[in-house]
């Protein structure tokens, strides 16, 4: 089975064609986290686990849901980031994540694709976002041949630098820099609700047909990219970026694997 977790879609888009490339399933964390559900899940192929780096590192509400999940069957665990650079050290904490749970960590690897953090931009500007989508697919591609075959996922000798990144800094960052006390609506938002819906913990609520925040927030920036009428902004950061999204809403919802 595929997991995957998205703000944005570009961890969707990447695991769905890590599915396809294997003949697997797709399962969205996204939808069990909404649900405040964890999974028992049951199969012969390897686990593939893909989601964005957070502050270097594997999200920590995913970590939280493997955690909290069982994976019976196969025991091998392939990560896969996506990113707008690179994932620093965040292979050797899922691999410390994997001997907690009983699985064996089988590697992990970067795809490079769109930035898309709009709360410390810049992101990539528009005309930039489908040529990086492009250039990541054979780099999908080649990632989803390893998994077939078994092999373990190659990775780069981890600097100091990454270590003081994905180490030291990455609850630094979260303590002082994740927080949705920033976030703000303008006149331009129609009531949609498309931010609520989207909010894969429940944290934006409608208050009066405007949306509200209520101090859950990951930073997935799933609610200020999704909305149609860029209504939301993050403090000043985000003013004047490119707001990509290219989740499919419908699918996410669907994305339910065979849990028992």
């Amino acid at each position: 089975m595929i997991f995957y977790f998205s703000g944005t879609g570009n961890s969707q888009l990447a695991a769905h064609r890590i599915a396809e490339q294997l003949g697997d399933e797709a399962v969205s964390i996204n939808r069990y986290l909404k649900a405040g559900e964890t999974g028992s899940f049951s199969a012969a192929e390897p686990w593939v686990f893909v989601a964005p780096v957070y502050a270097w590192r594997l999200p920590p509400v995913v970590e939280r849901w493997i955690e909290g999940s069982t994976f019976e069957g196969g025991r091998d665990a392939y990560f896969v980031f996506t990113c707008g650079g690179c994932s620093r050290n965040a292979g050797a904490y899922v691999k410390r994540l994997c001997e907690r749970t009983g699985l064996v960590f089988r590697g992990a690897a970067d795809v490079v694709m769109t930035k898309n953090y709009l709360a410390m931009g810049p992101t990539s500007p528009a005309e930039e976002c489908q040529p990086l989508i492009d250039a990541a697919l054979p780099r999908i591609d080649r990632i989803a041949a390893r998994i077939r075959a078994r092999e373990q996922l190659s990775e780069q000798p981890a600097t100091l630098d990454d270590k003081l990144h994905s180490g030291p800094l990455n609850p630094l960052f979260y303590a002082f820099c994740v927080s949705d006390k920033g976030f703000a609506v303008s006149e331009r938002c129609t009531s949609c609700g498309m931010c609520a819906a989207r909010c894969p913990l429940n944290n934006v609520r409608l208050v009066d047909g405007k949306p509200t925040w209520n101090g859950t927030c990951t930073h997935c920036m799933a609610c200020i990219s999704g909305c149609p009428a860029e209504a939301i902004e993050y403090k000043q950061a985000s003013q004047g970026l490119h707001r990509h999204y290219i989740m499919d809403d419908a699918r996410c919802r669907t994305d339910g694997g065979r849990s028992r």
